[in-house]
């Protein structure tokens, strides 16, 4: 018996009280458990961690990877979750016996990111998150801009403008009203050039030249770049890695400058719409008409509405559910 107090002590000493309690149900010995007073565990809360430790067990998801698909190219990864028993359990000694387990749950990165992947561009978020998001790509007109902001507010939706840097110049005020409204702002090139055509220098300075208002007119420091047209080429996706850009394409085309009519263009979201998508609009007549309608179709679906950067996040949905 002196020599299980010993071991006990000794555990306590280099484990802490929960770890030592743990380690002595295991042996079958919790009944000499050497707690002070105040650190033992109630009756018949041996039983209650042992209940907590295998519900952790079944309840765990495995984060999922980050991979480079032949089609869609560079998906990002998905975190796991799973049960925090030590969090759980001093929660649950706190409450009354007879309450149910309320578990506390952490996430669980994956073992490759994004970031692991290299230069690669990006369609579409980790088909496992029920998130999408609206692009907006911003290079001529205002006149729509206006009631798409009232729409996004009034449906509690924060979508990602991509600004193209000579709109920006002459327009920093409408920017800063989009900014205002809690929107995340990104590049979208200078001129709105055809990507692929040009060689290294105008690239990289068409990315530059608009990063550089996005910094001294709004304070971004932006993580994305959209191709104007969706042009671009390898040269294209490194000069905007060398500038710490990840270049960002859509799944979805709303197709919205050739004016369809806005229930077709709800219609096409409804219909092909699926998690991880990145829906790509602009301001014009079709979508300021249907954009009430396409958030409302993709809610009904019960998808989430998030940022680019949070479609792309391996961050569990749950967490941007709670965004305020």
């Amino acid at each position: 018996m002196l020599l299980i107090m010993s071991a006990l002590l000794i555990t306590v000493r280099l484990n802490g009280p929960l770890s030592a309690y743990v380690a002595a149900v295991k042996r079958g010995d919790a009944a000499v458990f050497a707690y002070a007073p105040s650190e033992l565990p109630p009756p018949g809360k041996a039983s209650l961690l042992e209940m907590i430790q295998t519900e952790a067990e079944k309840k765990r998801i495995a984060p999922v990877d980050a991979r480079v698909d032949r089609v869609w190219k560079a998906i990002p990864g998905y975190n796991g979750l799973e049960v925090d028993v030590d969090k759980t359990y001093r929660l649950m000694l706190r409450v009354s016996k007879n309450e149910p387990i309320r578990f506390v749950y952490r996430e669980v990165k994956p073992k490759i990111s994004l970031d692991d992947l290299g230069r690669v561009p990006i369609y579409k978020g980790n088909p496992s998150k029920p998130m999408v998001a609206l692009m907006i790509n911003v290079a001529w007109g205002n006149e729509y801009i206006p009631s798409m902001l009232r729409a996004l507010k009034k449906e509690n939706v924060k979508a990602t403008f991509f600004f193209d840097g000579s709109w920006l110049k002459k327009n920093a005020d409408v920017a800063k009203r989009i900014q205002a409204d809690g929107h995340e702002i990104s590049n979208h090139a200078y001129t709105h050039p055809n990507m692929s055509q040009l060689d290294r220098n105008a690239a990289y300075n068409q990315i530059a030249k608009t990063e550089s208002l996005l910094k001294s007119t709004l304070n971004v420091t932006n993580r994305w770049f959209a191709p104007p047209s969706g042009d671009y080429n390898q040269m294209t996706v490194d000069v905007a890695a060398e500038q710490g850009l990840k270049t960002v394409l859509w799944t979805l085309d709303t197709v919205d400058w050739k004016h369809p009519p806005a229930y077709s263009v709800v219609q096409k979201i409804r219909a092909r719409v699926e998690p991880g998508s990145l829906i790509l609009m602009h301001p014009t007549d079709s979508s300021s008409q249907a954009l009430e309608g396409m958030i409302r179709a993709i809610k009904g679906k019960g998808l989430m509405l998030g940022t680019v950067s949070e479609t792309l996040s391996s961050d569990r949905a749950s967490l941007v559910e709670a965004r305020p």
